[in-house]
């Protein structure tokens, strides 16, 4: 049964805002200033089948990832067919379909007569999961095991009957058991919201009509994706770029893509990749195949609808035992350091395809810091932010300055919330002049962050990168600058490197972040005098 392009297209329209609405659910009743300030959270639909079908415009480490994520849970733990009407399906392990132990995949099949027409999604990072540091980040852990609490693929709602003891058991393991349980409601009601729409789409179009359209649908997008990729060039394309160190060893991994482009197909060999790390920056294939999917879906020189099906003209080559295909235990907590790098050097390589489509590297990090305050009376406050950078130049512009960016979607968390909340005071915040890369398009600048403790004591974490390898520039451009990371105390400034674990602070104490900025574009000896006199009464230089 096939539906007449138009009814198609209205009726993809009304998946994709089935998701925005779920999407808009999880901000209104969500509790954490992790998922309600940072918006670190995705919403998606799937077929009957776990192909993801529409999505939010969220987060896109994500929305590529939460289809491979349903799809191991159907393949290798619950079958679709043990599925029944009322159930949700959670699970955060990332060796089990999740990505890494703060993200919470919860998935609710949706019934029409009796009949699955479809699955609804909704991924949260939650405040804190428990572990050897708050927020579950910790930059020492050498095992997933030391990374907070797995939940394996289980129903923690089973028809319709919230599992008290599931619950129970995993409020008992984390730091702020109320905003686990208040951000995981805002998932349950999202849910309840996608759910109710999937079944008045397919009760209005009939379940045979809808099954068939959510195939049509998938069919379309990868033909627009394979003739996108026809009209880039044949041949092979390679780039390189490294990761700082893993917080163990000081030594720098390689991330390094080989981009093969065939006709119709794509082949992203990561074989040259390094190897394992012992430290938390590893990356599952799912994490990583989400920013190959990135990178690929960035380039379209045409609109293509997000769905699963533009993707099955992009292979991936990622022998096990890999920074970017990690085997169980190795920890993974900083795994969206190989997402960011990976896509960065994924579009690297596709710019010598198709020069002037891509711009210079973005900060390429996501700038994680995570405190744990601790009060007179013992009572513990948990703050994790996510910080960016500037993006990179473009062929025909600057790059913009402390902008959200690549496999990011996030905002930031007003001072406000933060001083109402915790015992901190942010005491500086604005942009790092100078660090945009130059060109004959600069840089975006990154942006610096200054947090004071106001608690008697408080423990600091850090999961950072791009502090030696810079963002890099393209066609002459020069690389944005390095990250940094210092503590202030008594007056005096102390470098810290990337990655802190469990540093013990006092009443007073300054943490300062600056973030990278982007790689400049074109040779600086290029850049116009009014832009060059715009930089310097910005204060940009």
């Amino acid at each position: 049964m096939s539906m007449d392009p138009v009814a198609l297209e209205i009726l993809r329209n009304a998946l994709t805002a089935t998701a925005a609405e779920m999407d808009v659910t999880v901000w209104r009743t969500s509790r954490s200033t992790v998922v309600r300030e940072l918006l670190d959270y995705s919403t998606a639909v799937f077929d009957r089948d776990g192909q993801n079908v529409a999505q939010a415009a969220r987060i896109p480490q994500h929305l590529n990832s939460m289809g491979a994520g349903l799809l191991t849970v159907l393949r290798d733990h619950l079958p679709v067919e043990q599925w029944e009407d009322g159930d949700v399906v959670i699970t955060n392990d990332p060796y089990c379909g999740g990505q890494h132990i703060p993200d919470i995949l919860a998935f609710r099949p949706v019934f029409v007569d009796g009949a699955r027409v479809g699955i609804v999604g909704t991924l949260c990072h939650h405040l804190d999961m428990g572990g050897m540091a708050a927020g579950s980040y910790a930059a020492a852990a050498t095992e997933v095991f030391q990374e907070g609490l797995r939940i394996p693929p289980l129903k923690l709602v089973r028809r319709g009957a919230l599992n008290e003891d599931i619950l129970a058991m995993m409020r008992q393991n984390v730091r702020r058991p109320d905003m686990l349980w208040g951000d995981l409601q805002a998932q349950l009601a999202s849910l309840a919201v996608g759910e109710a729409n999937l079944q008045r789409l397919a009760a209005r179009t009939g379940v045979e009509a809808f099954v068939s359209a959510c195939t049509q649908m998938l069919d379309g997008s990868e033909r627009a994706m394979r003739a996108m990729i026809a009209r880039i060039p044949d041949g092979r394309y390679e780039f390189e770029d490294f990761l700082d160190d893993d917080g163990i060893s000081p030594d720098p991994i390689r991330i390094h893509a080989a981009v093969e482009v065939r006709g119709e197909e794509i082949i992203i060999d990561l074989s040259g990749c390094g190897r394992q790390a012992v430290g938390p920056i590893n990356a599952t294939l799912a994490s990583s195949q989400s920013a190959i999917s990135y990178a690929v879906m960035a380039v379209a020189d045409t609109e293509i609808p997000a769905n699963a099906g533009c993707y099955r003209p992009i292979r991936t080559i990622a022998p096990e035992g890999l920074i970017v295909n990690a085997r169980h235990p190795a920890p993974v907590a900083n795994r969206v350091a190989v997402s960011h790098r990976l896509a960065t050097t994924i579009l690297g390589a596709l710019h010598q395809a198709i020069p002037g489509r891509v711009p210079a590297a973005y900060y390429g990090v996501s700038y994680v810091c995570s405190f744990q305050t601790i009060g007179e009376d013992g009572e513990r406050g948990v703050l994790v932010e996510i910080e960016v950078g500037g993006s990179g130049a473009y062929a025909d512009g600057d790059g913009l300055s402390a902008y959200t960016f690549g496999m990011h979607n996030n905002s930031n968390i007003p001072a406000e919330m933060i001083e109402s909340e915790m015992p901190l005071t942010v005491v500086g915040y604005g942009l790092v002049p100078g660090s945009g890369g130059a060109g004959r398009h600069r840089g975006g600048l990154g942006l610096f962050r200054e947090w004071r403790i106001d608690s008697p004591e408080a423990i600091f974490t850090a999961n950072l990168e791009r502090f030696k390898h810079r963002p890099y520039g393209l066609e002459g451009g020069e690389p944005g600058r390095e990250g940094r990371l210092f503590i202030i105390r008594d007056g005096e400034r102390e470098a810290m490197g990337s990655k802190v674990n469990n540093l013990r602070l006092k009443r007073g104490d300054i943490v300062r972040l600056e973030t990278s900025g982007g790689g400049g574009y074109g040779d600086p000896a290029t850049r116009t005098a009014e832009a060059r006199a715009r930089d310097a009464a910005l204060g940009y230089a």
